[in-house]
């Protein structure tokens, strides 16, 4: 892994029914641009876990707030780290296990495939941002983390 200055990109989303799909496609953009600009590994799985917590954040965004939604990437080391800031300062909470329940399991997702996950309020609304492993690692489960 080359040592490289932190590799970011904002991207200002109105929050209309495009925003979801804008934001999947700027995030794996920004991946492209890391790997051949800078010469820094992504790997398929790390690509593909981004787009999926970039489409989960901005949907609960889109959601829960009105109004627009920011989203910043950074590439730093081996992860690349997404936050997502929307208007509502109600910081969310997973919900418990429910087999039952339809839906609603978006924040469950984003902190299983997380490598780090963090919610806190900002003087206008609330900023949550997840880590995600850059490079493969045949020791560690799908979230970058190693095995016991």
């Amino acid at each position: 892994m080359p040592d490289v200055a932190p590799i970011q990109d904002t991207v200002a989303l109105d929050g209309d029914g495009s925003c979801i799909a804008q934001a999947r496609h700027s995030a794996a953009d920004f991946l492209t641009r890391v790997q051949v600009e800078h010469g820094v590994p992504v790997s398929a799985r790390a690509m593909e876990l981004t787009q999926l917590v970039v489409s989960e954040l901005v949907t609960n965004a889109r959601k829960y707030a009105p109004g627009p939604v920011l989203m910043e990437l950074r590439v730093s080391g081996a992860m690349v780290e997404v936050a997502v800031w929307d208007s509502d300062p109600v910081l969310p909470v997973a919900r418990a296990a429910d087999p039952g329940r339809v839906g609603q399991h978006g924040l469950e997702i984003v902190m299983a495939v997380a490598h780090g996950f963090e919610a806190r309020r900002e003087p206008v609304g609330k900023r949550i941002t997840v880590r995600i492993a850059l490079p493969d690692d045949p020791a560690a489960d799908v979230t970058g983390r190693h095995a016991p």
